[in-house]
């Protein structure tokens, strides 16, 4: 296909495919003749991939080529560890959460017996939001944050279970990557939905009643 249809089937200007390119994020076509470059379906799903690390993910370009290099040559698990370690680097500098805070986390996730590093992102931004809750008065209990840790086995389960389901390396590979970076607001989404509902039980008021 040319660059034109390239552009449409990944719902991107032409000048964005030639910016990926440029930027090293995209491999070239192949030259079909002297002045005409030929591209496939992997470059369409380069270009999504791209389009969702810089748009959705907002990854930088230095992030983001550090995920497509580990895309291209790395296993999976080495994959998404740079995927995590790339989206949290590149968000606005965050106060450093404090050691009680992350000691807690660590706890809570050794408490599930989780396989764990100690630089996984994952223990600053949930110590940060300890801090934050701390900082309110709130200190939150045992029980608050083991039903926290149960809901995120529950959808890391999930996002597995999807995984195993595709049947390709490269596709696995690229759902975990763009899961990485959509997982978190469709969490967030789903349980303010889920938090709703829940308040209309715990605190419901009858007007009925109350005349």
């Amino acid at each position: 296909m040319k660059i034109s249809e390239l552009a449409s089937q990944a719902g991107v200007p032409v000048t964005a495919v030639k910016y990926y390119q440029r930027e090293g994020l995209l491999p070239l076509g192949k030259k079909s003749a002297p002045n005409q470059t030929s591209y496939d379906h992997t470059h369409v799903q380069r270009v999504r991939l791209v389009r969702a690390l810089l748009g959705t993910g907002g990854l930088s370009v230095a992030a983001a080529k550090e995920v497509i290099a580990a895309f291209d040559s790395a296993p999976l698990p080495e994959v998404f560890s740079v995927a995590q370690h790339a989206m949290s680097s590149s968000r606005t500098s965050e106060p450093e959460p404090s050691p009680q805070a992350r000691e807690r986390v660590v706890a809570v996730a050794r408490a599930q017996a989780w396989k764990i590093t100690d630089d996984n992102p994952g223990i600053d931004a949930a110590a940060r939001a300890l801090d934050g809750l701390t900082a309110i008065g709130f200190d939150a209990p045992d029980a608050y944050l083991l039903s926290y840790a149960a809901a995120a086995a529950t959808a890391a389960a999930a996002d597995l279970h999807a995984l195993a389901e595709l049947p390709t390396p490269e596709q696995q590979a690229e759902l975990m990557v763009v899961g990485s970076v959509l997982g978190d607001p469709l969490f967030a989404g789903l349980r303010r939905l889920a938090q709703e509902d829940a308040t209309h039980d715990e605190f419901r008021t009858d007007s009925k009643e109350d005349q």
